[in-house]
């Protein structure tokens, strides 16, 4: 049983979170680039000497709110996966759902995160664990779709050469699944966030725009793609 949390570490929990909202707030009129410190701080009604108690830079705060996004978008897509289905196909098809509700109810996190490259800041090896979570899910969902025989046989060609390398990464994330399976895995991923990020950035603007039944038939199909069919 943990220790009950002192006043002190309920109040410094209590205004991490004002300042984080705050952060959110600009993120959403001014976007990642225009971040302040200073511009938190007023709004607040602090002093920035005591806001940097708590972000000691415009990086670190970023770092927080970066870890928050994906965090929150892994639980979504974590909280899908959970759910009984009836066959494997539908579980990715939820979570591709949940990832996509997730990005449109939070568009300004999710360009944080998936959005242009921000001036100057460089992702510290923290921000890993969180940003494998949705892979994690659809890999977890694959591999047991592989071991209860709902993977169908492909014809897939072997990795080679340095993308075998890479793929060998991944390898040992899923025990038993086919190394062209999991290079097809990892193409169905990235294909996931640049599909959101076509429709959240107006790229299916007079084309595939509401995109609902291209979203839903695009999952399908991607799960026929990775074998789960």
């Amino acid at each position: 049983m943990s220790a009950p949390r002192t006043a002190r570490a309920r109040a410094r929990a209590e205004l991490t979170g004002e300042i984080k909202a705050a952060a959110r707030r600009q993120l959403e009129t001014s976007g990642a680039e225009s971040l302040s410190l200073r511009a938190i701080s007023r709004e607040l009604g602090m002093v920035s000497s005591a806001l940097y108690r708590y972000f000691p830079s415009r990086d670190d705060l970023l770092t927080a709110l970066i870890i928050d996004a994906y965090d929150a978008l892994g639980e979504a897509a974590e909280a899908a996966a959970k759910q009984e289905y009836p066959h494997p196909r539908e579980a990715w098809i939820a979570v591709y759902a949940a990832v996509r509700d997730w990005a449109r109810a939070n568009p300004h996190e999710y360009a944080l995160i998936y959005g242009s490259p921000i001036t100057g800041y460089q992702a510290p090896q923290t921000t890993v664990q969180p940003a494998t979570r949705v892979p994690m899910v659809l890999l977890r969902i694959l591999q047991q779709a592989n071991e209860e025989g709902w993977v169908q046989k492909l014809d897939a060609p072997e990795p080679t050469g340095r993308l075998a390398e890479q793929v060998d990464i991944v390898a040992p994330l899923a025990p038993g699944v086919p190394r062209p399976l999991l290079l097809r895995m990892v193409i169905a991923w990235t294909q996931l966030f640049g599909m959101i990020s076509f429709e959240l950035f107006g790229q299916l603007v007079g084309s595939m725009d509401p995109a609902d039944d291209f979203f839903k038939e695009t999952s399908r199909q991607m799960a026929a793609y990775v074998g789960i069919s």
